[in-house]
């Protein structure tokens, strides 16, 4: 797994933790999307998982460390939603904690890595709080999450908490200028504000495919404002990454509030001002704000509610930005 710089210092307060004595044995790691937790996390584990540790570092050469990166390791445990679904299952942690109340293999720690907290259901939740409360001798769980607030309190209050914030700019741009091929500096600008300064996140959206479709979105928006047609952008929206291309259009939606509010030093979309000023002067500040309102819940809909027939929703959401649009009242 790669690592990445900004990683460092987090990663050796934590171990140090550790070494001292004060590590938690319960980690909820809180981190924008993109921005190396899974990679701090598998750091912290194999350090956790080795049986020849050299001071912050895993050795990397005793059996542990081996089967750690081979992928085998029998007491680690990654514990994620299964192909096709968005949530983890109740009986998924009840297999984990009966699997966690024997002793370990290798006669070492036993490491759980939830990379998704968010996606336990309030069942699975609940299933694994006596575990996190009372775990085993040398049993750790590292929690990933986006948004902490979502997950139950009850679950939170028996983990450490720790935020990983976003790197410097200066180090993201370094970062994304040697790992990006050919990027344009201006563009690697636009797309870490985007992704709130997560350089890997910013990385994906800058590769062509990506950058591609969120230029054919703002061509179609474009398009679709001088026509007064909002259907003209379903073909757009309509793809297997359409919630993110939703966060795409509220960005531009934010971009036009700023606008109106004389606050265009704040912009997000620097590449994409003359589409933003079309919408800050087509819409009025009522209609832009029902609108982002409306997209918000879109795009949580798409996300939570399984089985959504898409495109209707989507036809259905367009159609009332349109109506939205042609309201004398707002």
């Amino acid at each position: 797994m790669n690592w990445y710089p900004w990683l460092n210092e987090t990663y050796r307060q934590l171990i140090a933790a550790y070494q001292g004595g004060r590590g938690h044995h319960a980690l909820l790691l809180h981190s924008l999307p993109g921005n190396g937790a899974q990679a701090l996390c598998y750091g912290i584990s194999r350090w956790l998982i080795c049986q020849n540790k050299e001071g912050l570092k895993s050795c990397g050469e005793c059996h542990s460390c081996r089967l750690m990166l081979a992928g085998t390791h029998p007491d680690y445990h990654v514990l994620e939603t299964e192909k096709g679904k968005q949530t983890v299952s109740v009986d998924a942690v009840r297999k984990l904690t009966e699997t966690l109340s024997s002793h370990s293999q290798q006669s070492g720690a036993k490491v759980v890595y939830i990379p998704n907290t968010e996606a336990l259901t309030d069942a699975a939740a609940n299933a694994l709080l006596k575990t996190l409360e009372e775990p085993s001798k040398e049993t750790y769980f590292l929690l990933g999450c986006e948004k902490q607030e979502n997950l139950l309190a009850t679950l939170r209050s028996r983990c450490l908490t720790h935020y990983l914030p976003a790197p410097d700019q200066q180090i993201a741009l370094y970062w994304l200028q040697k790992n990006v091929p050919n990027v344009n500096l201006d563009n690697a600008v636009t797309a870490l504000m985007l992704c709130q300064g997560a350089p890997i996140a910013a990385a994906t959206l800058l590769e062509p495919g990506n950058w591609h479709k969120r230029g054919t979105l703002c061509n179609e928006l474009e398009i679709a404002l001088q026509c007064a047609d909002m259907l003209k952008l379903l073909p757009a929206l309509n793809t297997d990454n359409c919630p993110e291309l939703i966060g795409w259009l509220l960005g531009l939606f934010a971009d036009a509030i700023k606008l109106q509010q004389n606050a265009g030093q704040f912009c997000v979309n620097h590449d994409q001002v003359p589409r933003v000023t079309l919408l800050a002067t087509t819409m009025t500040s009522s209609q832009l704000i029902k609108a982002y309102e409306q997209w918000q819940n879109c795009r949580y809909q798409l996300l939570t509610v399984p089985a959504l027939n898409q495109e209707l929703i989507l036809t259905n959401q367009l159609l009332q930005w349109e109506a939205l649009i042609a309201s004398p009242s707002l």
